[in-house]
């Protein structure tokens, strides 16, 4: 019986999650691949991954989110990392209220990302900072929990934040975490 431990990618860029797969095969892993929801919920048929590795954002402009919860009722004990290039603390807040132990902003690596599934208790020793949020983090997270709400529809949030759908579409695009 095969002891490695079983992780889940669930990521709809093939190219990344290929790249991110072997390297942690190269660790020890095992690992399965998911571009999407229905997908992840097809390997939970036949497989118990104990770490899932979660895209924020999937094929469809769909959340990752929708998976956490997925992965998080098959095995609350499962170790889940949320990447996303999109960072907000509202999506952060949600995915770890949905089962995820870590969020992490691409990009992060193999080492990033393992080290977040050994870090998954809580470090009240963590340095607070003095300094106040700008106007335009401000505005990016309430843009960011507005799409997360919508499911990344970019037509529906620009309506719900009262603007254009080019104007929302320009910021986004601005503000791309590469």
């Amino acid at each position: 019986m095969n002891t490695a431990p079983l992780l889940l990618i669930v990521e709809d860029d093939e190219a990344f999650a290929r790249t991110l797969g072997r390297s942690f095969e190269r660790r020890g892993y095992r690992v399965l691949h998911a571009p999407g929801f229905e997908e992840a919920a097809d390997i939970l048929k036949d497989h118990d991954p104990g770490y899932a590795v979660v895209d924020l954002k999937l094929k469809g402009n769909s959340s990752g989110l929708s998976c956490v919860q997925l992965l998080h009722a098959h095995d609350p004990d499962m170790l889940i990392v949320v990447l996303t290039g999109f960072a907000s603390i509202g999506t952060a807040v949600e995915a770890i209220k949905l089962g995820a132990c870590q969020y992490l902003a691409k990009p992060s690596n193999t080492d990033d990302i393992e080290a977040a599934f050994g870090h998954v208790a809580g470090n009240t020793e963590v340095e607070l900072t003095n300094r106040s949020t700008s106007i335009k983090t401000l505005e990016w997270e309430h843009i960011h929990a507005v799409l997360a709400e919508t499911e990344f529809n970019i037509s529906e949030a620009a309506r719900r934040l009262g603007m254009h759908r080019r104007t929302l579409a320009r910021k986004l695009e601005k503000q791309r975490v590469k």
